[in-house]
């Protein structure tokens, strides 16, 4: 089963300096963060700002090349955590067909911002990344405290 999730923010972590993505359903209830690349990051925080670049961006050219072709992302899926790494899927549908492209979350997530197409995180992957996140109960709390009460302000926002 999948959980629909909205890109909460996006922030930097103040240990390791890398940009995180947090998702989290329509309850609020669960979140999910994702660590993600500089690029990557970059790529979704030029879409949530609305920032206009002078030529496409990789994501850009992308939604460019579905729309040419009469195809749409019918929605992304991030679906597997492996030796803490995840792994997405992007759903598209071309005639009446739907094609599965594996994917990168981060890119996944770029994409998805672009075409206004909703975001899914399997079941499994957010029970296995509670695990993952933690070895003891905690600390686990402590994180997922950290993560739903963050302020902008608390770690700054992401800059491009």
């Amino acid at each position: 089963m999948e959980v629909e999730m909205k890109i909460r923010t996006l922030m930097m972590d103040p240990v390791t300096q890398m940009p995180i993505v947090v998702l989290r359903d329509a309850s609020g209830n669960t979140i999910l963060p994702i660590w993600v690349g500089m690029y990557e990051a970059n790529a979704i925080a030029l879409e949530i700002e609305k920032i206009n670049t002078p030529r496409p961006m990789t994501h850009d050219l992308i939604k460019t090349l579905l729309m040419g072709m009469d195809a749409r992302v019918d929605r992304i899926v991030v679906n597997e955590l492996k030796d803490d790494t995840f792994f997405a899927t992007i759903w598209l549908v071309k005639d009446g067909q739907f094609i599965s492209i594996d994917s990168r979350p981060s890119d996944a997530l770029a994409i998805a911002l672009r075409t206004d197409s909703p975001i899914f995180v399997d079941e499994s992957v957010l029970k296995n990344s509670r695990m993952a996140a933690s070895q003891d109960k905690g600390k686990e709390e402590e994180l997922r405290r950290l993560l739903e009460n963050l302020n902008e302000e608390d770690f700054g926002r992401y800059k491009m």
